[in-house]
C-alpha cells in the first residue's frame, strides 16, 4: 500500500488553493479528483464574482473569510496577472418597502468591516448607470469579477511548483480511519487502489458529505447532509447598458436573480434557486425558466427586450441547510480524527475567499 504525507480530495477552487497552501507549507501533497481536469463543477459553474463580503453573519466564518480572502484574492490577481476587474456593485431596491431590508444590509456590511459600502440615492445610482430603474441603492465598490479558470490554473501551478501532484480521473470510493492517518480506496470499484495518507482534506465540494459517509472510523452523527441548490443562468442577447453589477435585494435561498457582466462585457442573469432531489445531477438549462426572469429583471432594469434572454449554464451548490431555513455558515469538521479535515456548505463565497479558507485549513491541521 503506498503511503502518503497529505491527500486533498478536490480540484476545485478551493481543493486547488488548500494544496497550494499546503505545500508552500512543506507538505507532500497529493491531489485527487474523480474528473479529467481542474474545477469542472461548482467552480466552473458560478457567477464569478469576487464578493465584498456584505451578507453574512457577524462573527461568521463566511464573513471574516469573505473579507480576508477578497484582499488576498486581489492581491494575488495583481501580483500573477489572473484577469479581473473592480467593477463595483449596486443592490438596488424598487421599492419602498424594500428600503428597512437595504438598510440591514447596510448596517451587516459595516459590521463585518465593509466601510467602503455606502447607501446612495436613487438619483446618485442612476448618475452611475443610467438605464437603471430603483428607488435606493448600497454602492459596494469592493466587488469585482475574474477569470476564475485563469485563477484555478494560477493556482494549480504554484501547487506544483511546490511539490503538489495531481491525479485525475481517480474517484475517492471508501476509507477507513486508522491510528496513524486515513487509508483510503480510490480508483476502479472493481479493483480499488489503497492509499495512505497522514492527512486527508476533504474538498470534495458537492460529494463530501457522501465522501466524509463513505469512511469508516469517524463520527457519522456529525457529518452533515447535503442538500442541491440548482442556480440557472441566462446570458443577454446583445450588450447590456452597465458597468457595473446589479443586485437586487436578497431573496431566501440566493442573492435573487442579479446581473453581473464578464471580463469582455457580456451580460449573464441568475442564479435563481431550483432545489435538485436527493443527489441528482442536472445542468440542464430549461429555456422556459427564463419566462419568470422577465419580471424580476425588468423591475431594475425596464428596458430588458423581450425574447433577450438566452439560456447560458446552470451551477449546483452545495447546502448543508434544507430549503427554507436560514443559510448555514462554512462547515469545518474532523469527525474524531485529527487526521482528517472535511470541508462542508463551501458555496458562495466560496471563491472569493478561496485563499483565506486554505490558511483557515493549515492552521486547524497545526493544531490538530
Amino acid at each position: 500500500m503506498d503511503k502518503t504525507d497529505c491527500i486533498v480530495i478536490g480540484a476545485g477552487v478551493v481543493g486547488l488553493a488548500v494544496a497550494r497552501r499546503l505545500a508552500q507549507a512543506g507538505r507532500d501533497v497529493l491531489v485527487l479528483d474523480a474528473h479529467p481536469d481542474i474545477g469542472m463543477e461548482t467552480s466552473s459553474r458560478n457567477s464569478e464574482v469576487i464578493h465584498a463580503g456584505l451578507y453574512y453573519a457577524s462573527g461568521s466564518l463566511k464573513a471574516s473569510l469573505c473579507l480576508s480572502g477578497r484582499d488576498a484574492l486581489y492581491d494575488y490577481c495583481a501580483e500573477r496577472g489572473v484577469a479581473h476587474q473592480r467593477c463595483g456593485k449596486l443592490v438596488v431596491a424598487t421599492g419602498s418597502a424594500q428600503h428597512d431590508r437595504l438598510a440591514a444590509i447596510a448596517a451587516q456590511a459595516a459590521a463585518n468591516g465593509c466601510s467602503e459600502v455606502a447607501m446612495i440615492a436613487a438619483a446618485d445610482a442612476q448618475a452611475m448607470e443610467p438605464s437603471l430603474c430603483c428607488t435606493a441603492a448600497l454602492h459596494s465598490p469592493m466587488t469585482g469579477i475574474i477569470d476564475s479558470h485563469g485563477y484555478m490554473l494560477s493556482l494549480q501551478g504554484d501547487a506544483e511548483r511546490d511539490g503538489a501532484v495531481f491525479a485525475f480521473n481517480t474517484k475517492v470510493l471508501s476509507g477507513t480511519a486508522v491510528d496513524d492517518g486515513i487509508v483510503l480506496q480510490v480508483g476502479d470499484e472493481a479493483e480499488p487502489y489503497p492509499l495512505h495518507a497522514r492527512t486527508v482534506v476533504n474538498c470534495a465540494g458537492l460529494w463530501a458529505s457522501h465522501i466524509s459517509g463513505a469512511i469508516g472510523g469517524l463520527d457519522a452523527a456529525s457529518i452533515p447532509r447535503t442538500w442541491f441548490a440548482k442556480g440557472n443562468y441566462y446570458s443577454l442577447s446583445g450588450r447590456a447598458p452597465f458597468s457595473r453589477l446589479v443586485y437586487p435585494v436578497p431573496e431566501p435561498g440566493g442573492l435573487g436573480v442579479h446581473l453581473t457582466l464578464d471580463l469582455g462585457g457580456q451580460a449573464r442573469f441568475g442564479p435563481d434557486v431550483e432545489w435538485l432531489e436527493g443527489e441528482q445531477i442536472d445542468y440542464l438549462v430549461d429555456p422556459r425558466r427564463a419566462d419568470r426572469f422577465y419580471a424580476e429583471i425588468r423591475a431594475y432594469w425596464p428596458a430588458l427586450p423581450d425574447h433577450a434572454l438566452q439560456s447560458a449554464y446552470a451551477g449546483i451548490r452545495p447546502k448543508i441547510s434544507p430549503p427554507g431555513a436560514p443559510a448555514a455558515d462554512f462547515l469545518f469538521a474532523s469527525h474524531g480524527s485529527p487526521h482528517y479535515l472535511g470541508l462542508y456548505g463551501i458555496e458562495s463565497p466560496g471563491l472569493t475567499a478561496s485563499l483565506a479558507i486554505a490558511d483557515h485549513v493549515t492552521a486547524l491541521l497545526r493544531s490538530a
